[in-house]
């Protein structure tokens, strides 16, 4: 009886079992924090009285309503609560093609998602954003979107 040589080439290759697709994280942009420096440069007259503190506080939970927003607006449409999908046919709404593939908000997502009062102090802190390249307003269709740069 003669061994079967086994010629070369001739490997067994077993199929890897089908791997489920690593779902891809969505990131969702958020507000970079004001630096001191940054702070510093801003002209007085759009400082007023607010310290440096308070505004990277607004910041913050402006990032939170970004997160908060976004997280409803990736999530699927069959697993959302009835509120829940009101709420994502609202801020389908307020997309228009100036924001299209943008990251923002607007004042009832800030009212929605914060404790934050949009008052007089508020824009104030926005304008002082916009001055930095934080965030840019686009307006139209009786709204002011934030949107984040």
């Amino acid at each position: 009886v003669v061994p079967t040589v086994k010629q070369e080439g001739q490997t067994k290759v077993e199929p890897e079992p089908a791997k489920k697709p690593v779902k891809e994280k969505k990131v969702i942009k958020e507000i970079a924090l004001i630096m001191t420096d940054e702070f510093a440069d801003v002209p007085v007259y759009l400082k007023g009285r607010l310290a440096y503190d308070q505004i990277n506080a607004v910041v913050q939970e402006l990032n939170k309503a970004v997160v908060s927003k976004y997280k409803i607006m990736h999530q699927p449409l069959k697993s959302m609560s009835f509120a829940v999908r009101n709420l994502y046919q609202r801020f389908m709404e307020d997309e228009t093609k100036d924001t299209k593939g943008e990251f923002f908000i607007v004042e009832a997502d800030i009212k929605e998602f914060t404790l934050l009062k949009v008052d007089k102090r508020f824009h104030s802190i926005v304008n002082i954003l916009r001055h930095c390249h934080r965030v840019r307003e686009v307006r139209g269709s009786r709204l002011v979107r934030y949107v984040i740069c």
